[in-house]
């Protein structure tokens, strides 16, 4: 810049100003070697003035080490746990309440379609009879709230154009795919002995009861696979309580889908007859309590959602009911007043824990803190 221009003489009596203010020197031609207040010191000609660069710029930056001393000092505050633009960093599940009814109906249809495959081999016609009858109508509704949750039925075909081992939704499909038709055939069973002797009607008669007793078993047979997938289903998204409770989930639906099954039994069989619906809410409560107790203490941080807000309080009712219903079971043996109102608080104890589980995994995703502590404990690990 010319000293005889204006601007010039404006930039010069600024520097004497700041001499003058003991700022910078009128001579000095660098930043790096300059001194005072508000001098950049930050390459290698400080170093040749004497001075100590603050910070350094042909230094690394130190890194803060754990534990008590050494490292930098943070002067920052704690951060934060908010969203860009007032969203989540996982975006919560879309789901309604459907799909939580679903994941119920599919659990009671796989425990009542097995209940009534053991009335069936143990000959039991009344667990049997209702075991079928509900199941058929369980599978029913949850073929209803998967279709209504897809919002057009042609959804559902267009997803038995393909089979993927790799995605839980299409596995799922074709379990439903398989397990409607086969209830639906040993429900249909049961109407057999309604039928007239001659004509086609008489045949239908002959050769409905032993195909309803192959279907029963079929259905039986892909009844553990339409219990857990739903489990499955949930932990293979990024919700962070649903993903991390992966081992416990297929056992927790497991466990809710016997108990949900033994209800049935001791609702529609008598005392004498429920004696297999009695072990099956032994151990149907057995899994669904343990399986509860673990994602409740294991996950850390992410157990916090299934303990508090609505999907504890869902939970611990569940594990009340169930304990209710087991009790009431044993209890009940001569009474078919009580053994039905233990298999009412095993159904009521299954749809609390579902619900539970769908809740909790929703609001696991709507606070930040449960993605980004998580992730960062797992960076810590490995470093």
């Amino acid at each position: 810049m010319s000293p005889d221009r204006p601007v010039g003489a404006l930039f010069r009596r600024f520097r004497e100003r700041l001499a003058v203010d003991g700022g910078l020197p009128p001579e000095s031609g660098s930043r790096a070697t300059g001194a005072g207040p508000g001098v950049g010191r930050t390459d290698a000609g400080a170093r040749e003035a004497g001075l100590a660069p603050h910070p350094s710029r042909d230094t690394a930056p130190r890194r803060r080490r754990g534990g008590k001393g050494g490292g930098e000092q943070l002067t920052v505050p704690p951060a934060e746990f908010t969203s860009y633009y007032g969203r989540q960093v996982v975006k919560p599940p879309v789901w309604r309440w459907d799909i939580a009814a679903y994941l119920f109906t599919g659990g009671l249809a796989a425990g009542s379609s097995m209940l009534a495959a053991g009335g069936q081999l143990t000959g039991r016609p009344a667990l049997r009879r209702g075991g079928r009858a509900a199941a058929l109508a369980a599978v029913g509704a949850s073929a209803y709230f998967l279709i209504n949750d897809l919002g057009r039925p042609s959804r559902f075909h267009h997803m038995l154009r393909v089979a993927k081992v790799t995605s839980p939704m299409s596995v799922g499909t074709w379990i439903l795919s398989a397990f409607g038709p086969a209830a639906g055939l040993a429900a249909v069973a049961e109407f057999a002995p309604r039928l007239p002797d001659r004509g086609v009607l008489g045949l239908g008669r002959r050769l409905l009861p032993p195909a309803g007793h192959a279907a029963g078993l079929v259905a039986a047979v892909t009844a553990p696979a339409l219990a857990t997938y739903t489990a499955v289903l949930l932990a293979d998204t990024a919700v962070p309580s649903w993903h991390e409770a992966y081992p416990e989930l297929p056992v927790i639906f497991a466990g809710s889908a016997l108990a949900s099954g033994a209800g049935v039994g001791l609702l529609a069989a008598p005392p004498g007859q429920a004696g297999p619906a009695r072990r099956l809410a032994v151990a149907g409560a057995a899994l669904e309590l343990w399986g509860a107790h673990r994602v409740e203490n294991r996950l850390g941080l992410l157990s916090e959602p299934y303990a508090a807000g609505t999907p504890g309080k869902l939970l611990r009712a569940g594990r009340a009911l169930t304990a209710a219903g087991v009790a009431g079971a044993w209890l009940g043996r001569r009474s078919r007043l009580l053994s039905a109102a233990s298999g009412g608080a095993l159904l009521a104890a299954a749809v609390c824990t579902r619900f539970g589980i769908f809740h909790g995994g929703v609001a696991s995703a709507r606070d930040p803190k449960y993605t980004v502590l998580p992730q960062r404990e797992r960076a810590d690990r490995r470093a």
